[in-house]
């Protein structure tokens, strides 16, 4: 558990959003609160939670909307959201996971229960973030190869033509020694870019400029 652990509550009722607050902060949470569904959108892009703690009835925006909308985001969609009701129906516990609730919990709430919960959520998020990152380190490496692979064929065959070039001029004409050489110098570091390209094994990104990524080759 860190400070990277950070939960959102969103509650309309005063005395409940407090105990959740105080009975997740006192294990170790890093916990912000919200009034409603509309207060929680303007909170979650910068606070980035990992769980969304939130009251299925609220004005305003209620939890299940709320979780449509996070659900329909590609940036948020791995919140692991759970759903706060006094509904005990079948079907109403059907019609929540079904908008793409995570969990769902009954109130009253036994307080070991929902911090065994909000673990349990902690674990799965952290682990869908792990095979997200492997899956795009692998399409990234992927691509890396692709990319090499493309440029080899066109480079081999400019690298053919240069050298029947060669053959064919006269050397002692000023200016084309120097010229064949960076030809040749600028040949040599697209080969060696290429073969970088097909021997990637993992994907390492570092920054660029202007908050810009690069591939590290």
């Amino acid at each position: 558990m860190s400070n990277e652990d950070r939960i959102l509550i969103v509650e309309d009722e005063e005395d409940s959003r407090f105990i959740y607050e105080r009975l997740l902060t006192k294990s170790g949470y890093n916990v912000k609160t919200a009034n409603n569904g509309d207060e929680a959108l303007e909170i979650i892009s910068e606070f980035k939670p990992k769980i969304i703690l939130a009251d299925w009835t609220m004005p305003k925006l209620n939890g299940i909307e709320l979780c449509n909308i996070i659900k329909k985001k590609e940036e948020f969609k791995l919140i692991y959201f759970i759903l706060l009701t006094a509904r005990t129906s079948l079907k109403d516990r059907v019609e929540g996971l079904d908008t793409g609730a995570d969990d769902y919990l009954v109130k009253p709430i036994d307080n070991q229960e929902l911090v065994a919960r909000i673990r349990s959520g902690i674990r799965i998020h952290n682990l869908q973030n792990e095979l997200k990152n492997i899956e795009h380190n692998k399409a990234v490496v992927e691509l890396a190869c692709t990319i090499g692979h493309q440029i080899n064929n066109p480079l081999s065959s400019l690298k053919l033509s240069i050298n029947s070039l060669k053959d064919e001029i006269d050397n002692k004409k000023d200016g084309i020694e120097e010229d064949l050489y960076v030809i040749d110098e600028s040949l040599k570091r697209i080969q060696e870019f290429v073969k970088a390209l097909q021997k990637l094994q993992s994907a390492e990104i570092m920054d660029y400029a202007l908050d810009n990524k690069m591939l590290k080759i």
